[in-house]
């Protein structure tokens, strides 16, 4: 994104005010989202062997009543003392069904952040079509949560006056701000429909879902330059790299003329990437982390019940 572009010499002279922003979104942002994701997963992990353990809430109540019963010297049938029936829930059905909650993928991330080309590591889909790849690019590129990031973009170049000739005030931002929502646009439709649409790769992102935490986050990195083609099989990423690229490129055409060196450029395809790849680990743990903030709590009185 233009929002990454060099810094001017006099930053923290001029405009330190913007230093919490610009630490987050460039340094903290990727960091805060893998230690939070390896943080549930580690709680996830201990509450499943905590499952495990013999549940002696349950065993009380029966201890109980057997007591009771054998004070009381009734209630027995002929040939003995049985245990009391007691109606028992299907605890591995229960167990079951909060797993399969465990991998799924949700539409969008905390419910604001875009997340249509997720999809759950077990789902068997058929290839994707021209036109499916032409609607995931248009939801990703005019959904209402698409105007968060350039938003955020624009406030950040504007602190840190990456473009002088936009100036300052609101009607700076407001060039800043229609910069960043037209290089995202391009990139969502370079990277998901015009590339994958000719080299007939398949642009939704399939969880690992399973192993640990390097693991897998090794495998979300990995998609940024290998993905599926659309008879399933893996290959190079050209939908990634070159769409990435031609984006970088065309934001050349509508940008001040300092902006539209070969470093100025490369520098943004390398950005876009590595921004790309970071959401691939985010679309990864997103499950894990939802199931965790959200259907825990439910799981734990299900099986109580």
């Amino acid at each position: 994104m233009k929002a990454f572009k060099t810094i001017p010499i006099n930053f923290f002279e001029r405009r330190c005010v913007f230093l919490p922003l610009a630490f987050v979104v460039r340094s903290l942002a990727g960091r805060v989202l893998l230690a939070a994701a390896a943080g549930c997963i580690l709680i996830a992990g201990g509450s499943r062997a905590a499952a495990h353990s013999p549940d002696s809430e349950n065993q009380a109540p029966s201890l109980n009543v057997a007591f009771a019963l054998a004070a009381d010297g009734a209630g027995y049938p002929e040939g003995g003392m049985q245990a009391p029936q007691k109606a028992v829930p299907d605890a591995p059905a229960a167990q079951s069904q909060a797993d399969d909650q465990s991998g799924v993928q949700t539409k969008r991330i905390l419910g604001i952040i875009p997340n249509f080309r997720a999809i759950n590591s077990d789902q068997k889909l058929p290839a994707q079509s021209v036109k499916e790849k032409f609607v995931t690019a248009t939801e990703d590129s005019f959904d209402y949560s698409s105007i968060f990031i350039p938003a955020m973009l624009a406030a950040y170049s504007m602190g840190t006056d990456a473009t002088p000739e936009f100036h300052q005030g609101a009607a700076g931002y407001g060039r800043y701000f229609w910069h960043a929502a037209v290089d995202q646009t391009s990139e969502n439709y370079m990277v998901e429909f015009f590339v994958p649409a000719l080299t007939h790769e398949d642009t939704r992102y399939y969880t690992l879902g399973r192993g640990g935490f390097i693991k897998r986050t090794g495998y979300a990195l990995s998609r940024a330059v290998v993905t599926r083609s659309d008879s399933g099989k893996e290959v190079f990423n050209l939908s990634e790299v070159i769409g990435a690229g031609a984006s970088s490129g065309i934001s050349t055409l509508y940008y001040p003329s300092r902006e539209r060196s070969l470093n100025s450029t490369g520098t943004e395809w390398g950005l876009d990437i590595g921004i790309d790849a970071l959401s691939f680990v985010a679309k990864e743990f997103w499950p894990d982390i939802n199931h965790w903030m959200f259907h825990g709590s439910k799981t734990g009185a299900a099986a109580s019940q």
